[in-house]
């Protein structure tokens, strides 16, 4: 291998260790938070940085061909699909939430212009 080989190979490595220390991080949160939004918070964004960098180092790694140009085209619909997916998630556990007093409160416009 010439030393561009290995220098490419070295940072696609670093970047597929990052991303699977972020997804070990977002495991870590998924596990230990007690409400469901903070739960999913934790795994949307975990999802999101760790399969974009994963897939980073993927294509660092494979070079630019047609199949790192695949790669990112799935970079991009994830980076779309999973915000997107946990928002509206997300709005449906508010609006089911039996207890919605327990999480969290609702304010008016003008109980926030006082505070």
């Amino acid at each position: 291998m010439t030393a561009i080989e290995w220098i490419r190979f070295f940072i696609g490595a670093f970047l597929l260790l990052f991303g699977l220390g972020i997804f070990a991080i977002e495991m870590i949160g998924v596990f230990r938070f007690k409400y469901v939004l903070n739960r999913m918070h934790a795994a949307a964004m975990g999802d999101t940085l760790g399969i974009g960098f994963s897939l980073i180092g993927l294509i660092v790694m494979n070079g630019l061909d047609f199949t790192s140009l695949k790669l990112f085209l799935v970079i991009v619909f994830l980076w779309f699909s999973s915000p997107t997916s946990s928002h509206l998630i997300a709005r449906l556990e508010v609006t089911t939430d039996e207890e919605p007093e327990k999480h969290y409160r609702r304010m008016t416009i003008d109980e926030v212009e006082e505070e």
